[in-house]
C-alpha cells in the first residue's frame, strides 16, 4: 500500500493540475529533495551544535569562510558564503557586536571594507567547527563514503550549472529583460 505524500502520490496530483502538460517527475524529485534536505540540515545544526555557539547557520558560515580564508574584503566573504551583501552587512554586525569578527577599511580603497576573525573568533570556531563535523557525519551517517563523495559531486554539479549558465537562462525565461526587484510580500496599504 503506497503512504500518502509518496513520489507517486505527488506525480499524480500535480498531473491532476496540469492535466496534458509534460512535467519532468526526477527532476522534480531532484529539487524538491534538495530543498527538503537543505532544509532538514540547517534545522539541525541550528537546534543543535549552532544553538549551544548562539550562531545561526548564516553566521557560522560566514565566521567559516572568513577562518578558512583569512582575512577577506566583505563582498568575497558575501560571494562565499552564498549570501547578499546587505545580509552579510547585518550578520557582520552582530558578529562584530559579539566581539568575534572584525571590521576595517581596505588600505587602498575605502569604499571597501575587511572583515577578520578577532581571538574570541578564532577561539569559537576552534572549538565549535569539529562538534559540526561531527554532525555532518551524522546527517550523513545512512551513506558509505563512496556514496558521500558521489552525493558531493551530484550536488556540485547542480551548483556548477546554475551558476555557470543561469543568469543566460534568466535572461531567456524574462525576454532579455532584468528581474524586477523583490517584493518582500507585503502589500502597500490602501
Amino acid at each position: 500500500m503506497e503512504q500518502a505524500g509518496s513520489a507517486t502520490d505527488t506525480e499524480r496530483a500535480v498531473q491532476a493540475k496540469l492535466g496534458d502538460t509534460p512535467v519532468r517527475y526526477e527532476q522534480m524529485a531532484a529539487v524538491a529533495n534538495i530543498y527538503r534536505a537543505a532544509a532538514a540540515v540547517r534545522q539541525h545544526f541550528e537546534n543543535s551544535v549552532l544553538r549551544g555557539a548562539e550562531l545561526t547557520w548564516t553566521s557560522f558560515v560566514v565566521l567559516w569562510v572568513v577562518w578558512i580564508r583569512g582575512e577577506r574584503e566583505t563582498r568575497r566573504v558575501a560571494e562565499e558564503a552564498g549570501i547578499s551583501k546587505g545580509t552579510l552587512t547585518g550578520v557582520a554586525r552582530t558578529l562584530q557586536n559579539r566581539g568575534l569578527l572584525e571590521r576595517r577599511a581596505h588600505p587602498d580603497d575605502g569604499r571597501l571594507a575587511l572583515l577578520s576573525l578577532t581571538p574570541g573568533g578564532e577561539r569559537l570556531m576552534t572549538r565549535v567547527f569539529p562538534e559540526f563535523n561531527a554532525e555532518e557525519a551524522f546527517v550523513t551517517e545512512g551513506l558509505s563514503d563512496d556514496e558521500a563523495l558521489d552525493l558531493a559531486d551530484l550536488l556540485r554539479r547542480v551548483v556548477v550549472q546554475v551558476e555557470t549558465r543561469g543568469a543566460q537562462r534568466r535572461l531567456e525565461l524574462l525576454d532579455g529583460q532584468a528581474p524586477p526587484p523583490r517584493r518582500s510580500g507585503r502589500r502597500a496599504k490602501l
